[in-house]
């Protein structure tokens, strides 16, 4: 298979992956709360390197290179306001 069709075969199947993770509606409990603990809120890759207590060397947030970054995003979104638009509940402890 010539790299040409294994890109545009990679691509597809991204994008298929895209389109499904958009899909996902919340309409459980269950699942939204699980959503919420196992999507971060913040990138957790960002870092800074310290040596006696100077910044050496600051390691940014590299979430935004995954190729479903916005996606993901979305779903937690989703899943936030479903928790506190129809369930009533008080989201502020999942926005940590």
């Amino acid at each position: 298979m010539s790299a040409i069709n294994l890109l545009f075969l990679g691509s597809s199947l991204l994008d298929l992956l895209r389109h499904w993770i958009d899909a996902i509606e919340i309409h459980n409990h269950n699942l939204a709360e699980f959503l919420c603990k196992i999507i971060p809120a913040r990138c957790p890759f960002e870092r800074n390197i310290q040596l006696f207590s100077h910044t050496v060397w600051h390691i940014p947030p590299l979430c935004k290179l995954n190729p479903l970054y916005e996606q993901l995003v979305g779903l937690r979104y989703r899943s936030l306001s479903y928790l506190a638009d129809v369930c009533g509940e008080d989201v502020t402890r999942y926005c940590q």
